[in-house]
């Protein structure tokens, strides 16, 4: 039996440019502006588990240049990730069947970096795509009825390395399709005004700021399990 597809014909409305568009629309946009060989792999990855599945053969981009926030048509040709681009490419890919391509930031202590994912839907219940070289953080089975359960279950995995849990809130789920995908889809320039827009969207926090003081320090289990990465890190080179 085919798993269930991504694809539909609704007509729900979306704003753009001023202007409304159905996802249909939006769909035809992305595809309009793909070249050949990416509406090739765009339609091949044709459900939420099969972008997760391209995603985990990508290595883990380390930014050894510097740091990147490469679009997805950038992603495509570098051939590596981290967790904006894989979400961004993923949101791409949904659109192009023509979902609605929604992210979800989780926000952190200062000192821990944020994390984004992508959601999807199916059968009424949300999932999450998620692009990570650990091995927590990651894809989230389409079983939760809400984002906010959803992103709840990434809070006791979001850890630093003293054991201080760091999750300190998630964002609504922040619609891309609000932005031509010319903007966001095949630019080359780096998205760092995309970065900027989500990190400034509404977010909500996990718990009133009593309940964060008496959040429990992870176990010496939980640490070791937190070393686990799927991708080596490059080794520097001596001076």
């Amino acid at each position: 039996m085919m798993a269930a597809r991504i694809m539909t014909r609704s007509v729900t409305r979306v704003h753009m440019c001023s202007h409304e568009y159905t996802l249909a629309m939006y769909r035809d946009r992305v595809r309009a502006i793909l070249t050949s060989r990416e509406a090739k792999l765009f339609k091949k990855l044709s459900t939420p588990q099969k972008i997760q599945g391209y995603l985990d053969t990508l290595p883990i981009n380390f930014e050894t240049k510097g740091e990147t926030y490469m679009s997805p048509r950038r992603m495509m040709t570098a051939k590596t990730a981290h967790c904006f681009e894989g979400a961004l490419f993923a949101a791409a890919v949904l659109a192009y069947h023509g979902q609605k391509p929604l992210l979800l930031d989780i926000r952190t202590i200062p000192k821990d970096e944020d994390h984004v994912v992508t959601l999807f839907k199916q059968g009424g219940r949300w999932g999450a795509i998620s692009k990570t070289n650990h091995a927590i953080l990651r894809y989230r089975d389409p079983v939760y009825t809400s984002p906010r359960e959803l992103a709840m279950t990434y809070f006791h995995e979001y850890l630093m390395n003293d054991g201080k849990k760091s999750m300190r809130a998630y964002s609504a789920p922040y619609d891309l399709s609000k932005f031509a995908p010319e903007k966001w889809v095949t630019e080359e320039e780096d998205l760092i005004w995309l970065v900027n827009a989500l990190d400034d969207s509404r977010h909500f926090p996990i718990a009133p700021k009593k309940n964060i003081r008496h959040l429990r320090t992870a176990s010496k289990v939980e640490l070791r399990a937190l070393q686990t990465t799927e991708w080596p890190e490059p080794r520097k080179r001596k001076a």
